[in-house]
């Protein structure tokens, strides 16, 4: 059973900088695509960044710049390099991995940013 887990979140302030991981389990293979997504308290799961296997990234207009995705194929990783965080930011981050058999959500990790 394939099972996502990320890490990395947490309390910080305005201007700060943290660094989100997703890691597989299991037997999963054909990973495509690694996505980052985000959702704010009563606001709908936003796409934030994403990455294919051949390293190809998409983000989120607002958010070009301060966020970095990048994928670490061998280890089946995803990470999410978040800088000069601002209060709007503070959302529950998950990963989703597609691969050829299905697509794999994890169950979110809290980030906050508040001074």
């Amino acid at each position: 059973q394939v099972q996502l887990v990320e890490s990395g979140g947490g309390l910080v302030q305005p201007g700060e900088s943290l660094r989100l991981s997703c890691a597989a389990s299991g037997s999963i293979l054909g990973i495509y695509g690694m996505n980052w997504y985000r959702q704010a308290p009563g606001k709908q799961r936003d796409l934030v960044a994403s990455i294919t296997g051949s390293g190809t990234t998409n983000y989120a207009d607002s958010l070009k710049g301060r966020f970095t995705i990048s994928r670490d194929n061998a280890k089946n990783m995803a990470y999410l390099q978040m800088n000069s965080l601002e209060p709007e930011d503070t959302a529950v981050y998950y990963c989703k991995f597609e691969t050829y058999r299905g697509r794999y959500w994890g169950q979110g990790t809290q980030v906050t940013v508040s001074s």
